[in-house]
């Protein structure tokens, strides 16, 4: 059952970096290909494909560094032979401490930070299911209390993951509930201890204010847990999501990253970026709204499922056969769906998921998210 998951989970990563293979990868096969020597247009091509594709600029230069460095050391003189050295230095930059993890055995406290709208609130939920599947005992404190909708999103997801979840008043004191949750979590003997923390403060004073005086409090009442600090990240946003982490990163120690909205996005890129130029590693991806959507990240997994499209195409063109098979025969086309409507089950589904405006999986995002970042560069202004 839980290869089945993991295989199921890694199609649908391939299938959400299908428009990242077509921002950068395709790009670089043209490179591979299209050159017939190993030259500086052949390394300015990459340059611009890898820093248009998200990857950075820092990551591009130090992963062309590193491929020059190869071709010199193995005398290689065909480009298409860079393409394997090129995608395992991308895989070298992208992997994880072998105690990355640790903190999941418990007793563990786990603050979970990120401005509104990247899927914080929705990331802690899918967290809880993660950590409860293992046999975990989970508690979840909504310290979300600026945000109106935090606690009734946070509340469902809570239900859904199953596990028990500590709260205060609206507007009441993040800390606080905070402390009322560790104390919970000690008292009923809780493997990990998930914290949502306020989207947005006013400034980043406030925000810095906020996380240490958190910060205390679990020191003081909980000095035996394991402290783990991470950052949700809203891949489709680029190089924007790495200046959020590098905002975070000044006021908070940043441990991991969780990085959401992977499925339909042709900024992949910057999980290459975000670990490789501030040294925080990517954790966890989310490649879609459901429980089972998040997972560990495994970055063999990801550079297989970022440059291995062959199995995509062979589906691209079956389906470009079953499509010119439909149009000759429309009739038998509704017949073989379950109701002979002509809508398949995942059609009607969708349009069923579209329909439902009360589903939590949405933060409520109405305002500016950047305007956070506004205030934070202000302070660094003096302004």
């Amino acid at each position: 059952m839980a290869e089945e998951k993991k295989h199921g989970f890694f199609a649908r990563l391939k299938s959400g970096l299908a428009k990242t293979r077509d921002n950068i990868v395709a790009g670089m096969n043209r490179v591979f290909t299209g050159h017939t020597a190993i030259d500086d247009d052949f390394y300015e091509e990459l340059e611009e494909i890898m820093i248009m594709g998200d990857m950075g600029v820092q990551t591009t230069d130090r992963i062309l560094e590193q491929l020059r460095t190869q071709v010199k050391e193995l005398h290689i003189k065909e480009p298409v032979k860079c393409r394997d050295l090129l995608i395992e230095d991308i895989r070298g930059q992208m992997q994880v401490d072998e105690h990355a993890y640790d903190f999941e055995e418990g007793p563990s406290v786990v603050l979970v930070i990120g401005v509104n709208g990247v899927g914080k609130t929705t990331s802690v939920g899918k967290l809880a299911d993660i950590y409860k599947r293992r046999g975990k005992k989970v508690l979840i404190a909504a310290a979300d209390t600026f945000r109106a909708a935090a606690y009734d999103q946070l509340k469902v997801w809570a239900e859904r993951a199953g596990v028990e979840m500590i709260a205060g008043a609206e507007g009441a004191d993040p800390a606080s509930v905070v402390y009322d949750a560790v104390n919970a979590a000690k008292a009923r003997h809780a493997d990990i201890l998930l914290c949502d923390t306020a989207g947005r403060l006013h400034n980043k004073k406030n925000l810095m204010n906020e996380l240490e005086k958190i910060g205390r409090i679990i020191s003081r009442e909980y000095p035996e847990a394991k402290r783990e600090n991470l950052v949700v990240l809203d891949a489709a946003t680029g190089q924007n999501a790495l200046s959020q982490a590098r905002e975070f990163s000044q006021v908070t120690d940043l441990t991991g990253i969780v990085l959401t909205k992977m499925d339909g996005s042709s900024k992949g890129g910057i999980a290459i970026a975000v670990q490789s130029e501030l040294g925080i590693p990517v954790k966890y991806i989310g490649v879609g709204e459901h429980l089972e959507d998040l997972q560990r990240f495994d970055p063999d997994e990801f550079v297989r499922a970022l440059f291995d499209a062959e199995a995509e195409e062979d589906g691209g063109e079956e389906a470009l056969e079953d499509e010119d098979r439909n149009e000759q025969n429309p009739e038998k086309e509704a017949q073989d769906t379950p109701d002979g409507s002509g809508e398949t089950q995942e059609v009607k589904e969708s349009a069923e998921a579209s329909s439902k405006a009360d589903e939590p999986e949405k933060e409520d995002d109405e305002e500016d998210p950047w305007a956070f970042f506004a205030s934070m560069q202000d302070a660094k202004n003096g302004r």
